[in-house]
Protein backbone atom coordinates (compact mmCIF):
# COMPACT_ATOMS: atom_id res chain seq x y z
CA UNK A 1 0.00 0.00 0.00
CA UNK A 2 1.44 3.42 -0.93
CA UNK A 3 1.48 6.48 1.37
CA UNK A 4 -1.57 7.97 -0.34
CA UNK A 5 -3.59 4.81 0.20
CA UNK A 6 -2.51 4.56 3.84
CA UNK A 7 -3.53 8.15 4.46
CA UNK A 8 -6.94 7.53 2.93
CA UNK A 9 -7.58 4.46 5.08
CA UNK A 10 -6.34 6.06 8.32
CA UNK A 11 -8.35 9.19 7.64
CA UNK A 12 -11.39 7.12 6.86
CA UNK A 13 -11.08 5.23 10.16
CA UNK A 14 -10.72 8.47 12.07
CA UNK A 15 -14.03 9.95 10.94
CA UNK A 16 -15.98 6.71 10.64
CA UNK A 17 -17.57 6.86 14.09
CA UNK A 18 -19.06 10.28 13.34
CA UNK A 19 -19.87 9.84 9.68
CA UNK A 20 -21.62 6.52 10.13
CA UNK A 21 -24.15 7.34 12.79
CA UNK A 22 -27.26 5.43 11.77
CA UNK A 23 -29.50 7.65 9.64
CA UNK A 24 -32.92 8.47 11.03
CA UNK A 25 -36.16 8.23 9.12
CA UNK A 26 -37.87 5.64 7.01
CA UNK A 27 -35.55 5.57 3.99
CA UNK A 28 -33.04 2.83 3.20
CA UNK A 29 -30.08 4.54 1.54
CA UNK A 30 -27.99 2.55 -0.91
CA UNK A 31 -24.94 4.16 -2.48
CA UNK A 32 -23.65 3.50 -5.97
CA UNK A 33 -20.36 4.15 -7.76
CA UNK A 34 -20.39 3.61 -11.53
CA UNK A 35 -19.04 4.99 -14.81
CA UNK A 36 -22.03 6.98 -16.00
CA UNK A 37 -19.83 8.82 -18.51
CA UNK A 38 -16.51 8.09 -20.17
CA UNK A 39 -15.14 5.19 -22.22
CA UNK A 40 -17.06 2.43 -20.44
CA UNK A 41 -20.22 4.39 -19.68
CA UNK A 42 -22.44 1.66 -21.11
CA UNK A 43 -21.47 -0.53 -18.15
CA UNK A 44 -22.41 2.05 -15.54
CA UNK A 45 -25.54 3.36 -17.23
CA UNK A 46 -26.94 -0.13 -17.78
CA UNK A 47 -26.08 -1.25 -14.26
CA UNK A 48 -27.79 1.83 -12.83
CA UNK A 49 -30.83 1.12 -14.99
CA UNK A 50 -31.01 -2.38 -13.54
CA UNK A 51 -30.64 -1.07 -10.00
CA UNK A 52 -33.26 1.63 -10.55
CA UNK A 53 -35.69 -0.98 -11.88
CA UNK A 54 -35.17 -3.19 -8.82
CA UNK A 55 -35.59 -0.21 -6.47
CA UNK A 56 -38.82 0.88 -8.17
CA UNK A 57 -40.23 -2.66 -7.95
CA UNK A 58 -39.27 -3.02 -4.30
CA UNK A 59 -40.70 0.37 -3.35
CA UNK A 60 -43.93 -0.36 -5.20
CA UNK A 61 -44.23 -3.58 -3.17
CA UNK A 62 -43.78 -1.78 0.15
CA UNK A 63 -40.02 -1.35 0.40
CA UNK A 64 -37.63 -3.24 2.66
CA UNK A 65 -38.90 -3.92 6.17
CA UNK A 66 -41.51 -1.25 5.50
CA UNK A 67 -38.96 1.38 4.45
CA UNK A 68 -38.64 2.93 1.00
CA UNK A 69 -35.32 2.56 -0.79
CA UNK A 70 -33.28 5.53 -2.03
CA UNK A 71 -30.43 4.86 -4.46
CA UNK A 72 -27.73 7.55 -4.63
CA UNK A 73 -25.29 6.97 -7.49
CA UNK A 74 -22.05 8.83 -8.18
CA UNK A 75 -20.24 8.92 -11.54
CA UNK A 76 -16.58 7.82 -11.41
CA UNK A 77 -16.12 8.05 -15.21
CA UNK A 78 -14.17 4.76 -15.11
CA UNK A 79 -11.34 6.55 -13.26
CA UNK A 80 -10.02 4.97 -10.04
CA UNK A 81 -9.15 8.31 -8.41
CA UNK A 82 -12.69 9.53 -9.05
CA UNK A 83 -14.03 6.27 -7.59
CA UNK A 84 -12.31 7.19 -4.33
CA UNK A 85 -13.84 10.67 -4.39
CA UNK A 86 -17.28 9.22 -5.10
CA UNK A 87 -16.92 6.78 -2.23
CA UNK A 88 -15.89 9.51 0.22
CA UNK A 89 -18.84 11.67 -0.79
CA UNK A 90 -21.32 8.82 -0.32
CA UNK A 91 -20.11 7.76 3.11
CA UNK A 92 -19.51 11.23 4.55
CA UNK A 93 -22.17 13.47 3.03
CA UNK A 94 -24.86 10.91 2.21
CA UNK A 95 -24.00 8.63 5.15
CA UNK A 96 -24.60 5.37 3.29
CA UNK A 97 -23.50 2.07 4.81
CA UNK A 98 -23.93 -0.06 1.69
CA UNK A 99 -22.39 0.62 -1.72
CA UNK A 100 -22.97 -1.16 -5.01
CA UNK A 101 -19.99 -0.57 -7.28
CA UNK A 102 -17.91 0.17 -9.07
CA UNK A 103 -18.06 -1.71 -12.39
CA UNK A 104 -14.51 -2.22 -13.63
CA UNK A 105 -11.95 -4.03 -11.49
CA UNK A 106 -9.49 -1.15 -11.19
CA UNK A 107 -12.13 1.30 -10.01
CA UNK A 108 -13.65 -1.21 -7.61
CA UNK A 109 -10.40 -2.24 -5.97
CA UNK A 110 -9.53 1.43 -5.42
CA UNK A 111 -12.18 1.62 -2.69
CA UNK A 112 -12.21 -1.88 -1.17
CA UNK A 113 -9.66 -1.14 1.58
CA UNK A 114 -11.57 1.91 2.74
CA UNK A 115 -14.88 0.05 2.68
CA UNK A 116 -13.41 -2.78 4.74
CA UNK A 117 -11.75 -0.42 7.23
CA UNK A 118 -15.01 1.46 7.74
CA UNK A 119 -17.18 -1.68 7.68
CA UNK A 120 -19.16 -0.47 4.70
CA UNK A 121 -20.78 -3.36 2.86
CA UNK A 122 -19.49 -3.18 -0.73
CA UNK A 123 -21.10 -5.25 -3.48
CA UNK A 124 -19.24 -5.32 -6.80
CA UNK A 125 -21.73 -6.16 -9.56
CA UNK A 126 -19.28 -6.80 -12.39
CA UNK A 127 -15.66 -6.43 -11.17
CA UNK A 128 -14.13 -9.80 -12.02
CA UNK A 129 -10.48 -9.53 -10.85
CA UNK A 130 -9.88 -12.18 -8.12
CA UNK A 131 -8.17 -9.70 -5.77
CA UNK A 132 -11.35 -7.63 -5.31
CA UNK A 133 -12.54 -9.57 -2.26
CA UNK A 134 -9.09 -9.91 -0.69
CA UNK A 135 -9.64 -6.64 1.20
CA UNK A 136 -11.87 -8.40 3.72
CA UNK A 137 -15.20 -9.83 4.75
CA UNK A 138 -17.29 -6.73 3.94
CA UNK A 139 -16.48 -7.03 0.21
CA UNK A 140 -18.67 -9.20 -2.04
CA UNK A 141 -19.36 -9.52 -5.74
CA UNK A 142 -22.33 -10.58 -7.85
CA UNK A 143 -20.37 -11.73 -10.92
CA UNK A 144 -18.09 -14.69 -11.47
CA UNK A 145 -14.34 -14.07 -11.47
CA UNK A 146 -11.78 -13.89 -14.28
CA UNK A 147 -10.19 -17.34 -13.75
CA UNK A 148 -13.63 -18.91 -14.08
CA UNK A 149 -14.68 -17.18 -17.28
CA UNK A 150 -11.20 -17.45 -18.80
CA UNK A 151 -11.47 -21.22 -18.39
CA UNK A 152 -15.04 -21.18 -19.72
CA UNK A 153 -13.76 -19.43 -22.85
CA UNK A 154 -10.94 -21.94 -23.23
CA UNK A 155 -13.21 -24.96 -22.94
CA UNK A 156 -15.81 -23.45 -25.28
CA UNK A 157 -13.17 -22.65 -27.92
CA UNK A 158 -11.73 -26.17 -27.79
CA UNK A 159 -14.78 -28.35 -27.21
CA UNK A 160 -17.74 -26.42 -28.62
CA UNK A 161 -16.02 -24.73 -31.56
CA UNK A 162 -13.80 -27.78 -32.20
CA UNK A 163 -10.62 -25.76 -32.65
CA UNK A 164 -7.07 -26.98 -32.08
CA UNK A 165 -4.91 -23.86 -32.57
CA UNK A 166 -5.63 -20.60 -30.81
CA UNK A 167 -4.15 -17.11 -30.90
CA UNK A 168 -4.48 -14.60 -28.09
CA UNK A 169 -4.27 -10.80 -28.27
CA UNK A 170 -4.46 -9.03 -24.91
CA UNK A 171 -3.77 -5.77 -23.03
CA UNK A 172 -0.56 -6.30 -21.06
CA UNK A 173 -1.37 -3.40 -18.71
CA UNK A 174 -4.91 -4.45 -17.81
CA UNK A 175 -5.33 -7.00 -14.98
CA UNK A 176 -8.72 -8.01 -16.35
CA UNK A 177 -7.26 -8.79 -19.77
CA UNK A 178 -4.15 -10.53 -18.43
CA UNK A 179 -6.12 -12.69 -16.00
CA UNK A 180 -8.52 -13.84 -18.69
CA UNK A 181 -5.67 -14.57 -21.11
CA UNK A 182 -3.76 -16.67 -18.57
CA UNK A 183 -6.75 -18.79 -17.65
CA UNK A 184 -7.92 -19.21 -21.25
CA UNK A 185 -4.45 -20.46 -22.20
CA UNK A 186 -4.29 -22.81 -19.19
CA UNK A 187 -7.66 -24.41 -19.93
CA UNK A 188 -7.25 -24.55 -23.71
CA UNK A 189 -3.83 -26.23 -23.53
CA UNK A 190 -4.92 -28.62 -20.75
CA UNK A 191 -7.60 -29.94 -23.10
CA UNK A 192 -5.06 -30.58 -25.85
CA UNK A 193 -5.19 -27.31 -27.76
CA UNK A 194 -2.14 -25.33 -28.84
CA UNK A 195 -1.60 -21.59 -28.51
CA UNK A 196 0.17 -20.71 -31.75
CA UNK A 197 0.43 -16.94 -31.14
CA UNK A 198 0.28 -14.78 -28.01
CA UNK A 199 0.51 -11.06 -28.74
CA UNK A 200 0.03 -8.05 -26.46
CA UNK A 201 -0.60 -4.31 -26.67
CA UNK A 202 -0.75 -1.37 -24.29
CA UNK A 203 -3.88 0.24 -22.88
CA UNK A 204 -5.09 2.96 -25.22
CA UNK A 205 -3.46 1.56 -28.36
CA UNK A 206 -5.49 2.00 -31.55
CA UNK A 207 -3.38 0.22 -34.17
CA UNK A 208 -3.09 -3.55 -33.79
CA UNK A 209 -2.00 -4.42 -37.32
CA UNK A 210 1.55 -5.46 -36.40
CA UNK A 211 0.29 -7.99 -33.86
CA UNK A 212 -2.46 -9.20 -36.18
CA UNK A 213 0.04 -9.79 -38.99
CA UNK A 214 1.92 -12.18 -36.70
CA UNK A 215 -1.31 -13.85 -35.66
CA UNK A 216 -2.38 -14.32 -39.27
CA UNK A 217 0.91 -15.99 -40.13
CA UNK A 218 0.41 -18.46 -37.27
CA UNK A 219 -2.85 -19.66 -38.89
CA UNK A 220 -5.02 -20.05 -35.79
CA UNK A 221 -8.47 -21.67 -35.77
CA UNK A 222 -9.76 -19.16 -33.18
CA UNK A 223 -8.63 -15.81 -31.72
CA UNK A 224 -9.22 -14.91 -28.06
CA UNK A 225 -9.69 -11.18 -27.38
CA UNK A 226 -9.99 -10.53 -23.63
CA UNK A 227 -10.80 -6.81 -23.35
CA UNK A 228 -13.63 -4.29 -23.10
CA UNK A 229 -16.05 -3.69 -25.95
CA UNK A 230 -14.50 -0.43 -27.23
CA UNK A 231 -11.07 -1.96 -27.80
CA UNK A 232 -12.51 -5.24 -29.08
CA UNK A 233 -14.50 -3.35 -31.73
CA UNK A 234 -11.30 -1.73 -33.00
CA UNK A 235 -9.35 -4.99 -32.99
CA UNK A 236 -12.13 -6.93 -34.73
CA UNK A 237 -12.32 -4.41 -37.57
CA UNK A 238 -8.57 -4.61 -38.20
CA UNK A 239 -8.57 -8.39 -37.75
CA UNK A 240 -11.24 -8.91 -40.40
CA UNK A 241 -9.54 -6.38 -42.70
CA UNK A 242 -6.44 -8.61 -42.61
CA UNK A 243 -8.53 -11.55 -43.74
CA UNK A 244 -8.63 -13.38 -40.42
CA UNK A 245 -12.08 -14.92 -40.57
CA UNK A 246 -11.83 -17.36 -37.68
CA UNK A 247 -14.25 -17.28 -34.73
CA UNK A 248 -13.32 -14.72 -32.09
CA UNK A 249 -13.97 -15.37 -28.41
CA UNK A 250 -14.05 -13.08 -25.40
CA UNK A 251 -15.54 -12.41 -21.99
CA UNK A 252 -18.17 -10.25 -20.30
CA UNK A 253 -16.32 -7.04 -21.17
CA UNK A 254 -17.72 -7.54 -24.68
CA UNK A 255 -21.18 -6.70 -23.42
CA UNK A 256 -21.92 -3.43 -25.21
CA UNK A 257 -20.62 -4.50 -28.63
CA UNK A 258 -24.09 -4.66 -30.16
CA UNK A 259 -24.38 -0.89 -29.97
CA UNK A 260 -20.76 -0.10 -30.71
CA UNK A 261 -19.61 -2.44 -33.50
CA UNK A 262 -20.62 -3.83 -36.87
CA UNK A 263 -20.46 -7.03 -38.88
CA UNK A 264 -16.78 -7.48 -38.03
CA UNK A 265 -17.77 -9.05 -34.67
CA UNK A 266 -20.03 -11.68 -36.25
CA UNK A 267 -18.76 -15.20 -35.65
CA UNK A 268 -17.93 -13.87 -32.20
CA UNK A 269 -18.74 -15.46 -28.84
CA UNK A 270 -18.33 -14.28 -25.27
CA UNK A 271 -18.91 -15.58 -21.77
CA UNK A 272 -21.67 -13.82 -19.89
CA UNK A 273 -23.82 -13.94 -16.79
CA UNK A 274 -27.16 -14.66 -18.43
CA UNK A 275 -28.84 -15.07 -21.79
CA UNK A 276 -31.67 -12.70 -22.65
CA UNK A 277 -33.41 -15.36 -24.73
CA UNK A 278 -33.41 -17.92 -21.91
CA UNK A 279 -36.79 -19.52 -21.19
CA UNK A 280 -36.29 -19.07 -17.43
CA UNK A 281 -39.36 -17.34 -15.93
CA UNK A 282 -37.11 -15.12 -13.79
CA UNK A 283 -35.14 -14.03 -16.86
CA UNK A 284 -38.23 -13.34 -18.93
CA UNK A 285 -39.89 -11.36 -16.14
CA UNK A 286 -36.79 -9.21 -15.77
CA UNK A 287 -36.31 -8.72 -19.52
CA UNK A 288 -39.94 -7.76 -20.07
CA UNK A 289 -39.94 -5.33 -17.14
CA UNK A 290 -36.69 -3.75 -18.31
CA UNK A 291 -37.97 -3.33 -21.87
CA UNK A 292 -41.21 -1.80 -20.59
CA UNK A 293 -39.30 0.74 -18.49
CA UNK A 294 -36.42 1.61 -20.84
CA UNK A 295 -37.58 0.57 -24.31
CA UNK A 296 -34.55 -1.63 -24.97
CA UNK A 297 -33.04 -4.98 -24.05
CA UNK A 298 -30.92 -5.29 -20.90
CA UNK A 299 -27.29 -6.34 -21.03
CA UNK A 300 -25.50 -8.32 -18.32
CA UNK A 301 -24.53 -5.20 -16.35
CA UNK A 302 -28.20 -4.36 -15.93
CA UNK A 303 -29.05 -7.80 -14.61
CA UNK A 304 -26.06 -7.87 -12.26
CA UNK A 305 -27.13 -4.54 -10.77
CA UNK A 306 -30.70 -5.82 -10.50
CA UNK A 307 -29.63 -9.02 -8.74
CA UNK A 308 -27.35 -7.06 -6.38
CA UNK A 309 -30.32 -5.09 -5.06
CA UNK A 310 -32.54 -8.13 -4.58
CA UNK A 311 -29.76 -10.04 -2.80
CA UNK A 312 -29.34 -7.05 -0.50
CA UNK A 313 -33.10 -6.86 0.07
CA UNK A 314 -33.16 -10.53 1.05
CA UNK A 315 -30.26 -10.04 3.46
CA UNK A 316 -31.91 -7.05 5.13
CA UNK A 317 -35.19 -8.91 5.52
CA UNK A 318 -33.51 -12.02 6.89
CA UNK A 319 -31.42 -9.98 9.35
CA UNK A 320 -34.45 -7.90 10.36
CA UNK A 321 -32.54 -4.63 10.02
CA UNK A 322 -31.73 -1.97 7.43
CA UNK A 323 -29.18 -0.16 9.62
CA UNK A 324 -27.06 -2.77 11.43
CA UNK A 325 -24.48 -3.41 8.74
CA UNK A 326 -22.74 -6.20 10.65
CA UNK A 327 -25.98 -8.21 10.76
CA UNK A 328 -26.77 -7.39 7.12
CA UNK A 329 -23.26 -8.52 6.14
CA UNK A 330 -23.70 -11.82 7.99
CA UNK A 331 -27.02 -12.46 6.27
CA UNK A 332 -25.65 -11.46 2.88
CA UNK A 333 -22.82 -13.96 3.23
CA UNK A 334 -25.41 -16.69 3.77
CA UNK A 335 -27.19 -15.89 0.49
CA UNK A 336 -28.72 -19.04 -0.95
CA UNK A 337 -31.42 -18.22 -3.45
CA UNK A 338 -32.64 -18.00 -7.01
CA UNK A 339 -32.02 -14.78 -8.92
CA UNK A 340 -32.07 -13.75 -12.57
CA UNK A 341 -28.46 -14.87 -13.12
CA UNK A 342 -29.17 -18.22 -11.46
CA UNK A 343 -29.01 -19.86 -8.07
CA UNK A 344 -26.41 -18.03 -6.00
CA UNK A 345 -24.39 -19.00 -2.94
CA UNK A 346 -20.99 -17.61 -1.93
CA UNK A 347 -17.68 -19.43 -1.63
CA UNK A 348 -15.15 -18.74 1.12
CA UNK A 349 -13.88 -15.65 -0.73
CA UNK A 350 -17.41 -14.21 -1.12
CA UNK A 351 -17.49 -14.95 -4.83
CA UNK A 352 -20.78 -16.32 -6.17
CA UNK A 353 -20.93 -19.92 -7.23
CA UNK A 354 -23.08 -20.13 -10.37
CA UNK A 355 -23.00 -21.15 -14.01
CA UNK A 356 -21.88 -19.19 -17.07
CA UNK A 357 -23.28 -19.01 -20.57
CA UNK A 358 -21.67 -18.31 -23.90
CA UNK A 359 -23.36 -15.70 -26.07
CA UNK A 360 -23.13 -15.52 -29.88
CA UNK A 361 -23.18 -12.23 -31.79
CA UNK A 362 -25.74 -12.47 -34.59
CA UNK A 363 -27.57 -10.30 -37.12
CA UNK A 364 -31.30 -9.95 -36.45
CA UNK A 365 -33.60 -7.79 -38.57
CA UNK A 366 -30.56 -6.04 -39.99
CA UNK A 367 -29.15 -5.19 -36.54
CA UNK A 368 -26.39 -6.69 -34.46
CA UNK A 369 -27.85 -8.77 -31.66
CA UNK A 370 -27.04 -11.67 -29.33
CA UNK A 371 -28.25 -15.24 -28.95
CA UNK A 372 -27.64 -18.03 -26.47
CA UNK A 373 -24.85 -20.34 -27.67
CA UNK A 374 -24.08 -22.77 -24.84
CA UNK A 375 -23.80 -23.31 -21.11
CA UNK A 376 -20.26 -24.32 -20.19
CA UNK A 377 -19.41 -26.38 -17.10
CA UNK A 378 -15.66 -26.44 -16.41
CA UNK A 379 -16.05 -28.90 -13.52
CA UNK A 380 -16.45 -31.80 -15.97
Amino acid sequence: MNKFSKALVLGAMAFSAVAFAAPKGKTVKIGGVAPLSGAVAVYGVECKNGIDLAVSEINAAGGINGQQVQFICEDDEGDAAKSVNAYKKLVTRDRVRVIIGSLTSGCTIAITKQAQAQKVLQIAPAATAPAITDAGNYIFRTCFIDPFQGKVGGKFAFSNLNTKNAAVLYDIGNDYSVGLMENFVAEYTSLGGKVVAKESYNTGDKDFNAQLTKIKSAKPDVVYLPDYYGTVALIAKQLRAQGINTPIVGADGWDGLTGNAGDEVLNGYYSNHYAEDSDSPAVQKFVNSFKAKYGKSPNSFAVLGYDSVYMLKDAMEKSGTTTDVAKIRDAFEKTDGNYVTGHIVFDEKRNPVKSAVMIKLVKENGKLSTAYAATVDISK
